[in-house]
């Protein structure tokens, strides 16, 4: 029998990512009823992605739905070790699952734009100057302000763990979070902030039919993993450092 909560961490990764490579897609891609919509149309459309993939899963697993949340909460010991594997695995498939979804519903769309680059803008991240080091950075920030926010937000002072406001209302301030953080810091790299959501649409990129689709560009692909990872573990250091509860 599948253990629930990996279940969970694949349907609510599976979902995060339709629903945000979904609008991305209709954003980007030629001829569809959003076309040219804009940032500020996929931002919101990531948040909601993400408010719903946390509703989905926040029951069964705590809904992480990123490895670099899982990765620092078993660092800093609030997060079993033997369960990373599993989760980390879970939310790749997911991720995996939910690109080729998003892909499948707009497959004519991908066939009536030319240029690879924005092909590829549907699956994965991409910086708007390339400059490795600096991208890396901007990841490291985003995902840091992400881990904090939502130590903080979800702290003893604002809600009391498992109450009827907490479980019914916290997805949505995490949808709200990542709005912000898309807004604010998303403008250099794309905000990845999550490297199964850039990691699984990339492999599903490099592995589908897509006409004239050109390269993944796996060189740049260790900025979205390494950069979240390293930016969700320093930020749940220093909040414990900070003795914050």
């Amino acid at each position: 029998m599948i253990d629930p909560a990996l279940m969970a961490e694949f349907l609510g990764t599976f979902l995060l990512v339709v629903l945000g490579q979904g609008v991305v897609s209709n954003v980007v891609l030629n001829k569809t009823k959003g076309h040219g919509a804009g940032l500020i149309v996929i931002t919101a459309g990531w948040a909601f992605a993400v408010t719903v993939g946390v509703y989905a899963s926040k029951a069964a697993s705590g809904a992480h739905l990123n490895p670099a949340v899982t990765i620092a909460q078993a660092v800093v010991g609030s997060f079993n070790w033997s369960k990373v594997p599993g989760y980390l695995l879970a939310q790749l498939l997911g991720a995996f699952s939910g690109s080729v979804i998003a892909w499948v519903a707009y497959r004519p769309h991908f066939e009536v734009t030319d240029d690879p680059s924005t092909k590829l803008a549907a699956f994965g991240t991409g910086p708007a100057i390339r400059k490795p080091v600096d991208n890396f950075i901007c990841e490291l920030i985003g995902t840091f302000v992400l881990m904090f926010g939502l130590l903080v937000i979800f702290s003893e002072a604002n809600f009391q763990k498992g109450s009827a406001v907490e479980t019914g209302f916290s997805p949505i301030l995490v949808g709200l979070l990542v709005w912000a953080i898309g807004l604010s810091l998303g403008g250099p790299t794309g905000y990845a902030i999550n490297p199964a959501r850039d990691l699984g649409p990339r492999i599903a990129h490099s592995i589908l039919p897509i006409p004239g689709k050109g390269s993944s560009d796996w060189s740049y692909a260790w900025v979205p993993i390494l950069g979240p990872i390293s930016g969700a573990i320093l930020a749940a250091m220093v909040h414990q450092i900070l003795g914050l509860k």
